[in-house]
């Protein structure tokens, strides 16, 4: 181990007789190691050198400053420690072990694959601590009889006697006897049906997989759905559900994360930092609807949670069960390659149990008159729907007029304000003028700089618009929109026409009477390597709440492949025939590939470090995609310098990749170039971001 920084032993820390391996809270890949700290018999903190064991915070002093570190083991002071001079620990920030075996050779695991810091992940996997929190954590379970740092007891519920909906799926009856006997399954499970019959199936694994004694842990993927499932799971199981959701703040978040860390809970439900609970002896976890982008980590190293669920498993023979109404690659994959088994129901019953989904071609809308984006057929299949109850139309453009084009040429129309703006212009519901979306200003003299037009035409209508057209053409019913920031949760079984865009869609009581879905050109158009597996996702999830042999109509045209898909309700053969193409063309996650996104020096200083494995391929470098027009706008508005916009165009990307049996030495042989580099201190930084959705 390496030996901790900075200044000599007094007398007294010479008589220390142990001495802890520290991980260093430090953003430097080359020191990413664990370093040598003598445990001080009069540690600040601590009643008694003892109190310093692996998993416990400390404060140490590293490169001139105190800094947050954790200790990871702690050993005899031996023969091999001669001569060496040792820093002290500074403090013990609290003897709790907060940090247990099990989640902290995870998180090394997952800084390795994804080219990160042990700390780095570590931040985002034990929540800060909250000294209020662990003094009532503790308190409860002293009350419990059980001394602090040990484990509280648990009862065990009966196991669930009727298999409610997993009767309909081919293995589901087996997965709960097996979770009942304690086993560790891992599936992949396709759903049919609405929400509700999700959430009861997902509440009959728990309940088996709590009659074994075993904890679990439920992820999904926002706020929203950790509300609807945790009443459910409580109500089940009859004991408490502890959620772990970041926006709860801190105090309720560390005071989950003990309350499972001791066992005084055993069930837990929460969003994508929810794969670091603590829990003890772990032995089941549902990840529902994989596929959501939601599950990737906005801060380095962005591991991916479904993929953090499944190095997980197998290490504490865990169950594992991935859900969702379509079918992820990703979680195709595993099924695949024989490391999960599927869960599917057969053709009769899907047909018994999905709407009846109807894509418009051209003759469709011809038979009606000339086309138009809501076609008379929709108008004709919401008002039959009106009579049977509330009626979803997804739009996939939120606000109301979000984008804008010159009426005679059809160039987009753009901000023209001071210090050229240039962002776009769209009209909003409460100005008559269009307004940019960069600065705000309002465009009272708009003029086209191409052909000196002064008209405006909509090149896209959004929910709130398509909302106002709806309330048009049926005056005396309700029309509800939802979006990101004003969301409508559910509705109840009156007629009414709900506009939302995707993924915000709120649940009807007894489901949708008709579901439409707008725009399918734009819907399917969706960039990247996964552009068309997110759209068929927003499909599915859109169409599963439409009540079963109800209809479902696609407007508009768009990829004939995605919406024969829905049609046919068949996700797992599309993701079947995406997966063959992938395996093809070597992208993800049929291989391991990694993108390095910066500075051209940058990126190809790095390049010149790395050791590739044979089979191993280097794409690039090339341009990196930019955010867009309206992002350069931004930077310029706010007064960036012009040496620091021309350093963003000159971003270069540049992809290697090898194959799956490879995978761990090439995160190595990048980590290795990028600690080099961290070293030596070279200029300019790169993004590492491994299996990326888009390239």
């Amino acid at each position: 181990m390496t030996e901790g920084r900075d200044g000599g032993e007094s007398a007294d820390q010479a008589e220390a007789t142990r001495i802890a391996e520290v991980a260093v809270d430090t953003p430097l890949l080359h020191l990413d190691r664990p370093f040598d700290y003598t445990i001080p018999r009069d540690l600040a903190g601590a009643g008694s050198p003892d109190d310093v064991v692996p998993g416990t915070r400390v404060k140490v002093r590293f490169a001139g400053r105190d800094r947050d570190g954790w200790v990871l083991a702690v050993r005899d002071r031996g023969p091999q420690d001669d001569g060496r001079t040792l820093q002290p620990l500074r403090r013990l920030v609290s003897p709790v072990v907060t940090l247990t075996p099990t989640i902290a050779a995870l998180a090394r695991a997952v800084a390795d694959r994804y080219v990160g810091t042990l700390t780095d992940v570590l931040r985002f996997a034990v929540p800060s601590r909250h000294a209020r929190a662990e003094t009532g954590v503790l308190t409860a379970l002293e009350k419990a009889g059980e001394p602090a740092g040990t484990v509280a007891p648990s009862t065990r519920p009966d196991p669930p006697t009727d298999p409610g909906g997993w009767a309909r799926i081919h293995g589901g009856e087996a997965l709960l006897r097996r979770l009942a006997a304690g086993e560790a399954p891992r599936a992949v499970w396709t759903h049919l049906g609405g929400p509700d019959s999700a959430r009861a199936m997902i509440a009959l694994a728990a309940r088996a997989t709590r009659a074994a004694g075993r904890s679990v842990l439920v992820v999904v993927p926002d706020v929203r759905d950790v509300d609807r499932i945790a009443p459910v799971l409580s109500e089940s199981l009859g004991e408490e559900v502890v959620r772990l959701v970041a926006s709860d703040g801190p105090s309720v978040r560390a005071r989950a994360h003990l309350r499972a860390l001791t066992g005084l809970a055993r069930v837990a439900v929460g969003t994508r930092s929810a794969v670091w609970a603590p829990l003890v002896d772990l032995g089941l976890v549902v990840c529902w609807d994989d596929g959501d982008d939601s599950y990737a980590e906005q801060r380095a190293p962005y591991p991916f949670a479904p993929q953090v669920l499944a190095m997980r498993a197998e290490p504490e023979r865990t169950a594992l069960l991935y859900g969702s109404v379509g079918r992820s690659v990703w979680s195709h994959h595993l099924v695949a390659t024989g490391w999960a088994a599927p869960l599917r129901a057969d053709r009769a019953t899907v047909r018994a149990l999905t709407p009846r989904v109807h894509a418009l071609d051209e003759e469709d809308v011809a038979r009606t008159g000339a086309p138009a984006r809501v076609p008379t057929p929709v108008w004709r299949a919401i008002g039959d729907g009106l009579e049977h109850g509330p009626v979803l139309v997804q739009s996939p453009r939120a606000g109301y007029v979000p984008h804008l084009v010159c009426a005679q040429c059809r160039e987009v129309a753009r901000c023209s304000a001071t210090l050229g703006c240039d962002g776009a212009l769209a009209f909003t519901d409460t100005s008559r003028d269009p307004v940019c979306v960069v600065c705000g200003e309002l465009a009272t003299r708009w003029r086209c700089v191409e052909c000196g037009s002064t008209r405006l035409r909509a090149m896209r209508v959004g929910v709130r618009r398509t909302a106002e057209e709806l309330g048009r053409a049926f005056p005396r019913t309700l029309v509800t929109a939802s979006e990101a920031g004003s969301l409508t949760l559910e509705v109840d079984r009156r007629p009414r026409i709900v506009v939302a865009t995707p993924g915000a869609e709120p649940e009807a009581e007894d489901g949708y009477a008709a579901g439409m879905l707008l725009d399918a050109p734009l819907a399917t158009s969706l960039p990247g390597l996964t552009g068309g597996e997110e759209a068929l996702r927003r499909w599915f999830n859109a169409a599963s709440l439409v009540r079963a042999d109800r209809p479902v109509l696609i407007a508009g045209g768009g990829d004939v492949r995605l919406a024969q898909t829905l049609v046919r309700w068949d996700p797992d053969g599309e993701a079947d025939r995406e997966l063959a193409e992938r395996r093809e063309l070597h992208f993800p996650p049929t291989v391991r590939a990694i993108t390095l996104t910066g500075g051209l020096d940058a990126v190809t200083d790095l390049l010149m470090e790395i050791d590739l494995p044979e089979g191993a391929e280097l794409l690039g470098p090339f341009p990196a995609p930019l955010e867009g027009r309206a992002s350069g706008g931004r930077q310029r508005r706010a007064g960036a310098a012009e040496p620091e916009t021309e350093a963003a165009a000159d971003t270069v990307r540049a992809l290697v990749r090898a194959p799956l049996a490879a995978g761990a030495e090439l995160s190595s042989a990048v980590r290795t170039g990028m600690a080099v580099r961290s070293a030596h201190k070279r200029e300019g930084t790169v993004r590492v971001v491994v299996d990326p959705k888009d390239w």
